[in-house]
């Protein structure tokens, strides 16, 4: 198989990431209607809307801001514009839809933890969205610098580079066991398997970003890098009540 994918369908190229970017939402979206529909949720109906219209809103916000600060272009042409409402990353949906739910749950006065419902949509979700970049090869940016180890693959330029969506399929698959594992242990409180997603997702881009081939840095820092000790940072105190709590 030649990447990038995009076969031709009655003389038309397809488009295969943005097909399974589809699929990833849809796939996701309908995985939280099962588990919602098979999970007692002590968060009424009402309540659970509004909380998911906030978390649209702020992973739709947060994934173009930090799309931008990836890959900072001057608006000079329509076709700049165009090229800045389709810089997204999920790591900005994520963050920002997080800080969604937070606002929203401020604003409907509700106290309870909502992420764990999202938890295992979302990761299913990234994998089957992963799939599609690495199919897309180097026409998205997820791929890796130029490497002689041996997982080095052509993407698509004809240089051997670290398959950095391969990486993540990879640590997906371990998180989502993991976390389904320690999901019915009484340890865990309401809300602490997601935070542990994030914290866990994070800390794996934190790392993995040094791979990619990143040209706007601040500090040495890539703005996806920032941004994950910024989650981090806003998880602190999960750090700390894990620490007091095992002890």
């Amino acid at each position: 198989m030649k990447i990038p994918f995009e076969p031709i369908i009655f003389g038309y190229s397809l488009n295969t990431h943005l097909i399974i970017e589809t699929l990833a939402f849809f796939v996701a979206f309908r995985y939280y209607v099962y588990l919602k529909k098979n999970t007692s949720d002590h968060i009424s109906k009402k309540n659970r809307l509004s909380i998911l219209l906030g978390a649209i809103i702020g992973a739709f916000l947060g994934s173009r801001l930090i799309g931008f600060l990836e890959n900072p272009i001057f608006l000079n042409s329509v076709k700049e514009i165009v090229q800045l409402y389709n810089c997204k990353t999920i790591m900005g949906g994520l963050f920002g839809g997080l800080l969604g739910v937070e606002i929203a749950k401020k604003i409907i006065k509700e106290p309870l933890s909502s992420g764990d419902l999202f938890t295992f949509p979302i990761i299913f979700g990234i994998f089957i969205g992963r799939i599609g970049c690495f199919l897309s090869g180097t026409n998205e940016f997820t791929y890796g610098k130029e490497t002689t180890f041996s997982t080095g693959m052509n993407l698509g330029d004809g240089i051997l580079r670290h398959p950095i969506a391969l990486y993540e399929l990879l640590f997906l698959i371990i998180l989502f066991l993991l976390l389904k594992k320690v999901k019915y242990n009484n340890f865990w409180k309401n809300g602490d398997i997601f935070k542990l997603f994030m914290i866990g997702y994070f800390s794996f881009r934190l790392i993995i970003e040094f791979l990619k081939p990143n040209i706007f840095f601040t500090l040495g820092l890539s703005s996806i890098q920032w941004l994950c000790i910024v989650c981090l940072m806003y998880y602190f105190k999960t750090f700390k009540s894990l620490f007091y709590r095992a002890n």
